[in-house]
C-alpha cells in the first residue's frame, strides 16, 4: 500500500497539517497573552508596593529606601530592576536568604514570598523591636506578623493590612492606606 499516493492518506496528511497549523495559531497568542498578563501583575504589585512605601514613615527617615526580597516570589520581576518614588526617592531593591545575619540592618522593607512555618517564624523573630515594614506576597499570612498582605488577581492588586503588626512595628503607617486596604483585626 503506498501512504503517500493514495488520495485519502494525502486528504488526511493534510488535514492533519491544517490541524496543526491552526493548533499553533491558537496555542501562540494565549502564552503571549499570559506572559503579558503576568507582567501586568508584576508591574501593577510594584505600583501598589510603591504606594505602600510612599506612605511609611520610619522612625529615622532613609536617604534611599532598602526593600528586601525573601524567599521565591511569583511577583517581583518589575520591582527587583529597581525603582524610584514618587517622592524622587530611590529604592534599592535586593534579594536576600531568610537567615541573613544582619537583615534588621540590611532592609527598611521586606517583601516575603514563600517560606516554610519555621522560616517565617525566624525571620519575624528577627524582625522584633526593629522598625522594618513587611509585605507578604500571599495573602493568607497576614495574621502571621506581616504589615502588608498582597492579593493578586486577573483584575487587581489589593491588600489586607494587619493593624496589629502596623502597631508593634516602630513604623507608621498614613491612615490614608489603612482605610484603603481590606483590614484583619488581630486573630481573625
Amino acid at each position: 500500500m503506498n501512504v503517500a499516493g493514495s488520495p485519502t492518506e494525502r486528504s488526511l496528511s493534510w488535514r492533519r497539517m491544517l490541524l496543526v497549523a491552526v493548533l499553533c495559531l491558537l496555542v501562540t497568542p494565549l502564552s503571549a497573552q499570559t506572559q503579558s498578563l503576568a507582567e501586568q501583575r508584576a508591574q501593577a504589585v510594584t505600583q501598589v508596593v510603591l504606594g505602600i512605601l510612599s506612605y511609611a514613615r520610619w522612625p529615622v527617615e532613609p536617604a534611599q529606601l532598602r526593600l528586601c526580597v525573601v524567599g521565591p516570589t511569583q511577583y517581583t520581576d518589575d520591582l527587583v530592576k529597581g525603582t524610584t518614588q514618587a517622592t524622587g526617592r530611590p529604592v534599592l531593591v535586593r534579594r536576600l536568604l531568610v537567615d541573613h545575619p544582619d537583615i534588621v540592618n540590611a532592609c527598611d522593607a521586606v517583601y516575603i514570598g514563600k517560606l516554610t512555618a519555621d522560616e517565617r517564624s525566624r525571620l519575624f523573630t528577627s524582625l522584633i523591636g526593629h522598625p522594618v515594614l513587611s509585605i507578604s506576597e500571599g495573602g493568607d499570612q497576614c495574621t502571621v506578623g506581616s504589615l502588608f498582605c498582597l492579593r493578586v488577581s486577573d483584575e487587581q492588586v489589593s491588600f489586607e493590612v494587619n493593624l496589629d503588626s502596623v502597631a508593634r512595628s516602630g513604623v507608621r503607617i498614613h491612615p490614608s492606606v489603612l482605610q484603603l486596604s481590606r483590614r484583619r483585626a488581630p486573630g481573625s
